[in-house]
Parts: C-alpha cells; sequence; structure tokens
C-alpha cells in the first residue's frame, strides 16, 4: 500500500488543491502560484518536485476530452484467484494499458487499454486474450454525463468534478506532438512552455494560445496538478453499476452526474454476460461513507428499482497516464509492473 501524504499540510494544500484546474499559462507559471502562495518560485518548483517523488503528484499536465484523439476502452476479466497475480502483472505490462485494479467481484480485473486509434486498441486486446487464456469484457464509453475527476484535500469524499464538455474539437495532426507532451507533464524549470517550444521549434506564445484554445473549445479538460488518490487517503473508491432500460439511460445518467459526492457518471455498451450500462464512480477515504453516498445518490435519482452492483478497489496494479498522443514504450516486465515509479496519474 502507498504511504499517505498528510494532506493537512500547508504546502500541499497550497500547491494542489488550488491547482487541479486553472493552472497558469503563462511563460513563468510557477513564479505566479507562488505569488499567490506567499512562496517563492524555488520553492515552488522544489514543492512540486518532492510531491512527484513522494507519489502524490502524478504530472502537472493535460486531461483531453474523449473526443479530443486517440481511443481508450474499459476492459474486465473474470481471472480465477489462483492466477490473478499472474493475470495482473501480464496486464500491466501492456504498455498500452493505464489502469489496472483488482475490485470486489467475480469479474475481479479492470483496466483501461488507451491507444492511437480503435485499430490500435483492438489489437491490443487480442493480445492480451491470448496471452492470459481469458476473454476480458469490452466496455467502450457511449457517453459521459460527468468525468476528470478532482479532489479537494480538506474533504472525505473527491470533489471539483465538472460536467462532460460537448462538442469536441479534436487535436489537429500538427499539434500532436505538443499533446503528447501534455500527456507526458510540464517540466518542472521556471519556463516550462519555452522548453516545449525549442523541443517544438515553436514559440512560447503559440504553444500557450494552442493551450488556451484548446481549454476554450472543449479539447483539453483541464490543466493542472493531476494527483495520485491513493497517496493522498482517497483509498475507498467504488464504481456502481445499473442495468438501465436503453430509453431511459441518459435521463438516469444526467440526473446522477448532478449528486454531490458523485465524481464520474458515464454510459457504456452493455457486453454478453454482462447487462450493466451505467456507471458511477464515488472516492473517498472511508468504505462507509462512500457507501452513504452511493445510497443517498440511489435514493434521490430513482434508481433504487434498477439492477445494481458495487464494486469496490481493492488493489491497484497499475496506475500511469494515458497514451493516446504518445508513442508506446516498451512493454515493461512482469515483476516491475506494480512499482512506485509505475503507479501515475488519475482516477479508478
Amino acid at each position: 500500500m502507498p504511504s499517505v501524504l498528510p494532506t493537512a499540510d500547508p504546502l500541499v494544500l497550497a500547491l494542489l488543491n488550488p491547482w487541479q484546474r486553472g493552472f497558469p499559462l503563462v511563460r513563468a507559471p510557477f513564479a505566479q502560484i507562488g505569488a499567490a502562495a506567499h512562496l517563492s518560485e524555488t520553492q515552488v518548483i522544489d514543492g512540486y518536485r518532492r510531491l512527484q517523488e513522494t507519489g502524490a503528484l502524478s504530472r502537472i499536465g493535460g486531461v483531453f476530452s474523449g473526443g479530443a484523439g486517440g481511443a481508450a476502452l474499459l476492459a474486465a476479466m473474470a481471472v480465477p484467484p489462483a492466477r490473478l497475480a499472474e493475470v495482473a502483472a501480464i496486464v500491466s505490462q501492456h504498455p498500452g494499458v493505464n489502469h489496472n485494479y483488482q475490485r470486489e467481484h467475480t469479474h475481479n480485473l479492470w483496466f483501461v487499454m488507451t491507444g492511437a486509434d480503435q485499430h490500435a486498441v483492438q489489437n491490443a486486446m487480442h493480445s492480451l486474450d491470448a496471452a492470459t487464456g481469458l476473454r476480458a469484457l469490452q466496455l467502450p464509453m457511449l457517453r459521459a454525463y460527468r468525468i476528470d475527476l478532482g479532489f479537494d484535500l480538506r474533504s472525505n469524499t473527491a470533489a471539483h468534478a465538472m460536467p462532460e464538455a460537448t462538442g469536441t474539437t479534436p487535436v489537429a495532426p500538427s499539434d500532436r506532438p505538443l499533446a503528447a507532451l501534455l500527456e507526458a507533464g510540464l517540466p518542472l524549470t521556471p519556463h516550462p512552455f519555452d522548453d516545449w517550444a525549442q523541443v517544438l521549434n515553436r514559440t512560447p506564445e503559440a504553444i500557450l494560445a494552442t493551450l488556451q484554445q484548446w481549454l476554450d473549445q472543449g479539447t483539453l479538460r483541464r490543466m493542472g496538478a493531476i494527483v495520485r488518490h491513493h497517496e493522498l487517503g482517497f483509498d475507498a473508491n467504488a464504481m456502481t453499476v445499473f442495468d438501465i432500460p436503453d430509453a431511459a439511460v441518459d435521463a438516469c445518467g444526467e440526473v446522477l452526474a448532478r449528486e454531490t459526492g458523485v465524481t464520474l457518471a458515464y454510459r457504456r455498451e452493455r457486453a454478453e454476460g454482462w447487462p450493466y450500462n451505467l456507471y458511477c464512480m464515488v472516492h473517498g477515504r472511508d468504505r462507509t461513507e462512500v457507501l452513504e453516498v452511493i445510497a443517498r445518490a440511489i435514493g434521490n435519482t430513482g434508481l433504487a428499482p434498477y439492477p445494481h452492483e458495487v464494486l469496490f478497489s481493492c488493489r491497484r496494479f497499475k496506475q500511469t497516464g494515458p497514451r493516446r498522443f504518445r508513442a508506446l514504450p516498451v512493454a515493461m516486465a512482469p515483476d516491475t509492473a506494480a512499482t512506485p515509479e509505475v503507479l501515475d496519474a488519475v482516477a479508478g
């Protein structure tokens, strides 16, 4: 289990809580953050670097909308308990897998596969089916009602979630190298956008303008500090799945997304042997509080008559940033797949 960082620490609050979105798009962003927090630029940069070293901060970067480019797929396997560690290592080894969790269910291994396009994702899924000898449920997203969580470190359940933007404009092919850098994370230097400008042979002003345009048009959901929720104490996380008539699922999802404490809500395709089409996530510090949020949300939204299940996550095998724009690296060996170095990014 990861060590939990004390979230009452003034430095943690000053650097993480306000800056999970709305990161300053200026030439010297860390100086501006320092001015707001009464810290020097050096203190801010060193603070973020320490937060990365402790595991609380994944990166400072961007979260793209689903329609911005690339492809992603939620998948689940029913793994015999005796094989769970073996199969989890095989799944985590694939460089396109960016989340891999054990959940409390017969379908006990849940992971997200990302890639440059649907063809790459499907090829990757076929390779995992062959390598494990197990057939994974494939559960593509059809509609997001609420997505891109953030964490209020002063609370016991996650907050800062935003409704999903509509009408996303895809990243232009000429801008994909910038998108790849944003996926990887901003360099912790006094003038990070100048560093990117040198890599891309563009001006810092042009890079900043593109990032602002992406935010304005919904291509980029947010720009800011992307935290690791387990290391910040949010490790009682539950995915609730519902079987809703297709004609009613959008109305139900929209209502569910407005419930306090619900951090993610989305519709997915059903699969053979898996009738559920509406999903929501609640992230919290305490299992009892999470169950209370779920019960309240179900009661308030009239979802009680519909079949549903609650799947708590109980082990994190891998959590890294998505690779929709970056080239896939060489696959990791199974014995390194769950090390702290690969635990990165958000949500699960």
